[in-house]
């Protein structure tokens, strides 16, 4: 099978509004160049899931309006301080945070790549974590007594939606040692990837590329980004700009500095009111 070969802004109308969208943590393969396009676009309504936790990329889709829920272990931007305008959506009640753990994250998109309806966890019993989620049912290990697990229910994204350092003519996109990127593949109803480059030949065909990845079949389209990831850093081409980032932080302290900066950002997009 052969991914679609797509613009970025045509990869980024495949992302309708409400949709169940799977993201990665800021040092993992984060599709920075798409989020401003969905900005751009005006998506609304989405659903994050952190794979396990979203930053930058969280912010920046909550600040431009197009979120409704974050199901993930954490927001954080870590050195850089709390995400200042998921914060602030937060204090105002304006999203809704679903907190998970990372292994219950996890286990819920192991569930939906495997096809099952849950997987067991025991770590989260006790906490008030368990008591909050009416999705997780504690339930007894039917293969010993007083043994209580706690199911964990299947976490099926509409879409999975990352950057990674390249793919192939025939949609096969290496992804390196970024497995979770794998495992939100295999759980998604459809994968759109940003990578820095197109090559030819088949990146299944090489030993030295194969086993990080991610074949075809689990790939619905592909954009051609060049340093699509930053101003987050792409593991062994290029680093994070520390300088941007610190000056977003600033910036979107207020919402009329995020408004700034996006104006910035999307100098020839509307910037919804």
């Amino acid at each position: 099978m052969t991914a679609e070969l797509l613009d970025l802004d045509a990869l980024a109308a495949r992302v309708p509004d409400g949709a169940v969208v799977a993201v990665p943590p800021d040092y993992s393969g984060v599709a920075l160049a798409a989020t401003l396009a969905l900005i751009a676009r005006g998506v609304r309504g989405l659903h994050l899931v952190g794979v396990p936790s979203t930053g930058f990329q969280g912010d920046w889709l909550v600040g431009g309006g197009c979120v409704a829920t974050i199901e993930a272990a954490a927001v954080t931007i870590g050195e850089y301080g709390p995400a200042p305008r998921f914060t602030a959506a937060m204090k105002a009640g304006a999203i809704r945070m679903v907190d998970g753990t990372c292994p219950a994250i996890h286990a819920g998109l192991q569930a939906a790549e495997k096809g099952l309806p849950f997987l067991p966890l025991r770590g989260i019993i006790g906490s008030d974590l368990a008591v909050g989620r009416d999705d997780w049912k504690l339930g007894a290990n039917p293969f010993a007594a007083d043994d209580p697990i706690l199911m964990i229910r299947a976490i099926r994204p509409d879409i999975a939606l990352f950057h990674a350092a390249r793919a192939d003519r025939a949609g096969n996109v290496w992804i390196g040692v970024r497995r979770e990127l794998m495992l939100m593949a295999h759980a998604a109803r459809q994968t759109l990837v940003t990578v820095e480059e197109i090559v030819n030949g088949d990146l299944l065909d090489d030993d030295a590329t194969a086993a990080g990845t991610i074949p075809a079949l689990y790939v619905s389209a592909i954009a051609e980004a060049r340093h699509g990831m930053k101003p987050l850093g792409l593991r062994r081409l290029y680093g994070p700009d520390d300088a941007a980032l610190r000056r977003y932080i600033e910036m979107a302290r207020t919402d009329e500095g995020f408004r700034t900066w996006l104006g910035e950002m999307l100098p020839r997009a509307k910037v919804a009111e």
